[in-house]
């Protein structure tokens, strides 16, 4: 359940009535979070609350979008939310694992929430193994979106007109028969389970994801944060729009760098 924070004595829910709703899956890669921090940090959102839940991993730790060393104490959780009411955009970023058989739940908590929250519409950010594709996959670009019915009457034109190539169904028993077809997403978490429920309970939503491999997913963050913008022109779009992200100070703690002197 979303927890406002609690400001200046005050605790009272912030109106997120038709705002974009954007958040990740925790996929391969990491790169639907990464995708996240990038919109965070660049667009300077304000943390307005954490969604406290016991079907994350517990976690805490210092500021990941410090900017100066008095605000690189303050503590971040597993789960917290940001907003941009300029924009009417409000982000949720996960920044732990699941544990094991609590996706389902965690997806009905989500899902009521943006319900009582009257959130236009929601945009999950995810990724799926590039070794997994199957040959239709692999042709042209490794970025594949899907529209929940709802939404498709509202954006499938505009993405018809940017060019974007949606996700495609798999044969269910490959090598027996080829006309049943299925949603196949492996390794992309939450997003195939979250997408069906909001199919079911007529919310509007979008995934966005790329195919890629576990290592260094920078560089896939960038792509995938990039074809977002595209479509909902968060930052201006110029010849070399990742030159605008601004890219948070946790990143430097990526590949096992030294704990910042200010987490002590």
């Amino acid at each position: 359940m979303f927890i406002p924070c609690d400001r200046g004595g005050g605790s009272t829910s912030p109106d997120f009535k038709g705002f974009t709703l954007l958040m990740p899956a925790v996929s391969v890669g990491n790169v639907g979070q990464l995708a996240i921090d990038l919109v965070i940090s660049t667009l300077d959102m304000t943390k307005v609350g954490y969604f406290y839940t016991d079907c994350l991993v517990p976690m805490v730790g210092n500021n990941p979008y410090a900017t100066a060393e008095e605000n690189s104490t303050e503590l971040s959780i597993n789960a917290e939310v940001y907003s941009l009411p300029s924009k009417k955009l409000v982000v949720l970023q996960i920044r732990s694992p699941f544990i094991k058989n609590k996706y389902r739940p965690f997806c009905e908590t989500l899902l009521s929430w943006v319900k009582s929250s009257k959130c236009a519409r929601v945009v999950l950010l995810s990724s799926s193994h590039a070794y997994q594709r199957d040959d239709e996959q692999l042709l042209g670009t490794p970025l594949r979106y899907l529209l929940t019915p709802d939404l498709e009457k509202a954006v499938g034109g505009r993405m018809k007109e940017l060019n974007w190539k949606e996700m495609e169904r798999v044969a269910a028993y490959p090598g027996i028969s080829d006309t049943d077809k299925v949603l196949h997403i492996p390794g992309g978490g939450i997003t195939k389970l979250l997408f069906s429920e909001s199919c079911s309970e007529g919310i509007q939503m979008a995934v966005l994801l790329k195919f890629c491999s576990e290592g260094d997913n920078i560089p896939d963050a960038f792509v995938l944060v990039n074809y977002l913008n595209e479509w909902l022109q968060l930052i201006k779009s110029e010849v070399n729009p990742s030159s605008q992200w601004k890219i948070p100070s946790s990143w430097r703690l990526l590949f096992g760098n030294g704990l910042p002197p200010a987490l002590f």
